[in-house]
């Protein structure tokens, strides 16, 4: 039996199916994976991706970091691709009882996704350090240099920057999640990003599907692995 057709039966016999995606779920929506290096990088920026948005680069140069964000964290204009919209619909079937996901651009939500534990935050929700007053996202975009709030306090992402801990109850919901599935689908992940790679480690069951255009390290311990871009794949479930 083809990948595809026993990943079809899977889906049709579960009940309680639990999605983790990372980058690739978003870059058929046209969202760069901001890790990889490419001209934009060597043509604009001085350093790594990963030195700009740590934590310590944040507080010692907000502005260059804000000029990162704004330029290469900032998807605002992109609309959900059939993957987001096939696990929407199959949460309002009764299907999915969570998307757990390392992205932070919210086209889950925009989907129609309900119940969706973001690992690293939201580029939607932006709060003043001072005072805690919530900003939409396009208060960050169209600030010159650093954000400000009415109080004066630096407005904040709320994405978890490199260096800083992920949301504890975030963290503990998506554990509840997967280790209550019956098929967990890994997908759009080179699983090489830790804490959130470990998750998969709570998974008890039989059914976990990797699905990537690349070889993963977990592949050898998957019941069934897929490589291919989701779009391809979701287009025939």
């Amino acid at each position: 039996m083809a990948s595809i057709d026993i990943l079809k039966k899977w889906v049709e016999q579960s009940r309680r199916i639990v999605f983790f995606g990372g980058a690739g779920v978003s870059t058929e929506s046209g969202i760069p994976d901001f890790r990889s290096v490419d001209g934009l990088y060597s043509q604009h920026f001085e350093y790594p991706p990963e030195t700009i948005i740590s934590h310590s680069f944040y507080l010692r140069d907000p502005s260059y970091f804000f000029r990162f964000y704004r330029e290469k964290m900032l998807p605002l204009d992109f609309e959900p691709n059939i993957t987001h919209k096939k696990l929407a619909q199959w949460e309002q079937e009764g299907k999915l009882s969570a998307v757990v996901t390392q992205n932070i651009d919210g086209l889950h939500q925009k989907a129609g996704s309900k119940t969706v534990y973001e690992l690293h935050g939201s580029v939607l929700r932006n709060y003043c350090t001072k005072c805690r007053k919530f900003y939409p996202a396009e208060f960050i975009r169209d600030s010159k240099d650093v954000p400000r709030c009415s109080c004066g306090g630096i407005v904040k992402p709320d994405v978890v920057l490199y260096e800083e801990r992920l949301d504890q109850d975030t963290v503990e919901k998506s554990i509840m999640a997967i280790r209550s599935a019956d098929l967990l689908i890994v997908a759009g992940t080179s699983l090489t990003v830790y804490p959130a790679a470990g998750l998969l480690r709570y998974y008890p069951g039989s059914r976990l599907v990797l699905i990537n255009r690349d070889v993963t390290p977990f592949d050898n311990e998957a019941n069934l692995v897929i490589h291919d871009n989701l779009g391809n794949v979701f287009s025939q479930l």
